[in-house]
Order: structure tokens, then C-alpha cells, then sequence
């Protein structure tokens, strides 16, 4: 819950103080600037409190350097703005080379976040299961073609939509992305284990004439 509240901040309050700025008056740019001070103040919080930023964390901030460089010296909020669809299109490299590397982001993902007796479920998953890896695999690959789609779609909206219609936008795409990748995982996840005789109860795989 306490990361799930840290990308909510690291989300929704650089749009609310980049819209409560505009509606003062300020400039765009300024107010865009404004807004990359809260995911710095976030790293500089878990340097302080842990004596080290997380490796997440030190990929925001190097394209949150190069987007506001990039943006002073051109002076165009719209190089600012394309962060984001830098980040994304980052992000989606990184799944793909990992549907090739020994586990799949999503393993990964999932392992990091389940407690121990679940974590110990998972993992016997993967060593028994074939289709189950598969499947993890798969989904990895999803995930990435989503991602990269996304960064492609934020470009055209930072070049096209006026610069106050951009961070919206973006949100907005960014909810879509994920709300479909869900939906499409979960319908195709079952019906994959459907076809191997095997079914998610939980985080356990189990036979289709056992899960019944």
C-alpha cells in the first residue's frame, strides 16, 4: 500500500500543481519545472530515510534531468513533455529484453510483492509448470508492445495537442494502457492455463479437476 501511495503522489501531484500553477497565471514551462521538484524531493526522501534511491527511483530523475536540460536549452516545454514518452518507450525495451532473460518481468514483478509462504507458491509455479512460464513470458511480451505503443502515442500527443491539454492526456492514456493490459492478461491468461488443463487459484496453479 505505502508503494502504491508513493506512484499515486509521484503521478497525480505534479498534474495538480502544473494546472493549479496555470490557472495563477504562471508560465508553462515554469509550472512543468515545478512539478519535476516532486519526484526529486521523493528520491532525496528515500536517500535520507534508506541511505540509497532505488534503481526506479534513479531512472526518473535521469529522464527528469534530461527533459528539463533538453527543455532549457531549446526553451520549449514540449521537449519537457516528452519524458514521459521516453520513459515509457525505456520501459518496454526493458520487458522485452527480460521475456529472454531466466525470468520475465512479471515473475519478477509479482515475486517482489507476495509475502513468503506465497513467494515459496509462485516459485514452485515456474519450476512446475512449463505452460505457466510460458504464459509469464507471454504476458511480459504484452506488457511491452503495450508500453511502446503508449510511448509512440505520447509523442503525438506532445507534438500535436496544446501544451495545457498534454499532462491530462497523458493520464489519460496512461489509464487506458493499463485498464486494457489487465483486462486482455487476465482473459487471455485463463484461457492459455484453460487450454493446458491448469487454473489461478490464488497464486497457485492447480489441475483444472483439482481447482473444481
Amino acid at each position: 500500500m505505502k508503494r502504491l501511495n508513493g506512484v499515486l503522489v509521484d503521478v497525480l501531484a505534479p498534474l495538480a500543481l502544473f494546472y493549479g500553477l496555470r490557472a495563477a497565471g504562471v508560465d508553462q514551462l515554469i509550472a512543468l519545472l515545478a512539478g519535476a521538484v516532486i519526484p526529486v524531493a521523493g528520491g532525496l526522501r528515500d536517500l535520507a530515510a534508506r541511505r540509497r534511491i532505488g534503481g526506479v527511483r534513479w531512472f526518473v530523475l535521469a529522464v527528469m534531468a534530461a527533459g528539463v536540460a533538453s527543455s532549457l536549452l531549446s526553451g520549449s516545454p514540449r521537449a519537457l513533455l516528452l519524458r514521459g514518452a521516453v520513459m515509457m518507450l525505456a520501459l518496454g525495451v526493458f520487458l522485452l529484453v527480460s521475456v529472454g532473460a531466466g525470468r520475465p518481468f512479471l515473475y519478477a514483478a509479482m515475486d517482489a510483492v507476495l509475502d513468503e509462504d506465497k513467494q515459496r507458491t509462485w516459485r514452485r509455479n515456474w519450476d512446475d509448470h512449463p505452460p505457466f512460464r510460458r504464459l509469464l513470458r507471454l504476458c511480459s511480451a504484452l506488457w511491452a508492445a503495450a508500453c511502446l505503443l503508449d510511448a509512440a502515442v505520447r509523442v503525438v500527443l506532445v507534438l500535436t495537442l496544446p501544451i495545457d491539454a498534454v499532462p491530462v492526456a497523458e493520464l489519460v492514456l496512461l489509464l487506458v494502457t493499463l485498464a486494457g493490459l489487465v483486462v486482455v492478461q487476465r482473459v487471455f491468461g485463463r484461457a492459455f492455463l484453460h487450454r493446458h488443463g491448469l487454473r489461478l487459484r490464488g497464486v497457485e496453479i492447480a489441475p483444472l479437476a483439482a481447482a473444481t
